[in-house]
């Protein structure tokens, strides 16, 4: 099937059946990992027919990248908020902690998303979130700071390149807490630093 006869959730039976199988493949990476991570447990978890499966999303790579972006697609929009009611220096936790809360599940399955987040992001997406973020600010955000496109890149993909290179490393044992505590230092001395103005 070619990706354009595979369907496109319109209704709210195709969302659901969408959420249903997006839903089983979390489950079940999360309980057995990526090594027996089929279609067809998928299917069986999620209550759907393969065939079913398949008119949705090509394969587990496709299952994987649409998983990983729609939790992205949550935590850029959590942060959208943050920054436009709260568009100063003390938000920076807040949003870190959205980020943070991004890559629920076990270290494994962190990296596993993350992993399939950034493989998607050849295609551009990466790119799109980028931009969507830029775009749900615009004109409802009263920043402090200058955010030019390059500011905003470096905010918006120093943590996330962080937290992805922690899940990458499990045997680090990063406190999650002390983690956190470093994330806020970076960025505050980052916005900070964007609050003074060019050298």
């Amino acid at each position: 099937m070619t990706e354009r006869q595979r369907r496109t959730p319109r209704q709210a039976r195709s969302e659901s059946t969408i959420d249903a199988i997006l839903d089983a493949t979390f489950q079940l990476l999360e309980a057995d990992g990526i090594d027996r991570l089929t279609t067809n447990r998928i299917a069986e978890r999620a209550g759907v027919s393969i065939g079913t499966l398949y008119q949705y999303f090509a394969g587990k790579q496709d299952l994987l990248a649409a998983l990983a972006q729609r939790r992205a697609a949550s935590v850029r929009d959590a942060i959208a908020e943050t920054v436009i009611e709260r568009p100063d220096i003390g938000s920076v936790r807040a949003i870190v902690r959205s980020l943070m809360k991004g890559v629920e599940g076990s270290p494994a399955t962190g990296q596993v998303l993350f992993e399939a987040l950034f493989q998607k992001g050849k295609d551009g997406m990466l790119a799109h979130h980028h931009q969507a973020f830029l775009a749900a600010i615009a004109g409802r955000a009263r920043l402090e700071i200058a955010l030019t496109n390059e500011s905003a890149f470096v905010l918006t993909h120093a943590a996330v390149g962080l937290l992805r290179a922690a899940a990458a490393e499990p045997d680090l044992a990063l406190d999650p807490a002390k983690l956190e505590d470093e994330l806020v230092r970076l960025m505050e001395a980052y916005v900070a630093a964007l609050a003074q103005g060019p050298r």
